[in-house]
């Protein structure tokens, strides 16, 4: 047969017919393939910008955080550094078991609650300070230079014989089982008398109790004695409230503060009254934020 009049056999155009038949199922294997390439670029750029927005955001909104911190009890913040210790004996604990009392328990801060035997609340309260995690210590009656009534069945006096003060001593401690120490309440005359500190030494040795002297006297031997037979004991620095105005227990209090810087550690004695608590609870916290760290006697006797 002859050429057409394109110049192509005839065959040439069922060839052309079959390359144009082909065309769709071509162009659907590219857009498939050109759809799964797009679908994979999308899902890389989608899981790289979501780890880059994890790794980005806050984890919780400013307000949040500073909510959390102020919520803190500000005695659970630790200061970065400590700038010195407190010891805090709060005595004549056992006239009373009332908010006064508690109020001393609940300061947030460790404290030695000093009880007098024999009163009607003395078990009781000693009982109280253990199960809120204070220390207790026996604040043992003991003649002063002045006379003072209370307390009789108890009092050490000088006068004495050894095995009276024991007794006594022994006594104490088995009513209040709680005490892991003592210092005396009054005592002038008897912190006075080598004679009778030495008794006192010797018991509290044996059941291991420490001492803590009140020094209400400036010629106390209660210390001096108290190390030379190694019972462990430490000297009061600082009154706090001699004189129950609010103010001068707030200079009282800072005068302990000061010492504490100097030394390292100061102790003060308060009593369990109201504007002493009150003092307290608004000073303590300003304390513990300037780094100033609360201790029980037990932690600081030598």
């Amino acid at each position: 047969m002859g050429r057409s009049a394109f110049g192509h056999a005839p065959n040439d155009g069922y060839c052309h017919s079959s390359a144009i038949s082909m065309k769709p199922a071509a162009y659907k294997k590219v857009i498939g393939f050109l759809s799964i390439a797009v679908l994979f670029l999308l899902l890389t750029n989608y899981l790289a910008l979501r780890k880059l927005d994890l790794a980005t955001r806050d984890p919780a909104p400013v307000e949040d955080v500073k909510k959390e911190i102020v919520s803190k009890p500000i005695s659970k913040i630790k200061p970065k550094k400590r700038v010195g210790t407190i010891v805090l004996v709060i005595d004549d604990f056992g006239y009373r078991n009332d908010q006064v009392s508690d109020g001393f328990l609940d300061l947030g801060i460790p404290i030695t609650c000093a009880i007098i035997p024999g009163h009607a609340q003395s078990r009781k309260f000693a009982q109280k300070a253990n199960a809120a995690g204070q220390e207790v210590i026996i604040h043992m009656p003991m003649e002063s230079t002045i006379p003072e009534s209370g307390e009789e069945d108890y009092k050490i006096k000088a006068g004495m014989i050894s095995e009276e003060i024991e007794w006594r001593i022994r006594e104490v401690f088995k009513d209040m089982p709680e005490a892991v120490g003592m210092n005396n309440h009054q005592g002038s005359k008897a912190t006075m008398n080598g004679k009778v500190m030495s008794v006192v030494a010797s018991v509290l040795k044996q059941e291991g109790k420490y001492f803590v002297d009140s020094r209400t006297s400036s010629a106390t031997v209660g210390e001096k004695t108290m190390r030379s037979l190694g019972v462990p004991t430490m000297r009061r620095h600082v009154f706090l409230d001699n004189e129950p105005d609010k103010k001068k227990i707030e200079n009282q209090l800072e005068q302990l503060v000061k010492m504490a810087v100097k030394q390292g550690t100061a102790l003060g004695i308060g009593h369990a009254r109201p504007n002493t608590l009150a003092v307290l609870k608004k000073e303590i916290p300003d304390l513990l934020a300037r780094g100033f760290q609360f201790e029980f006697a037990s932690q600081n006797v030598k």
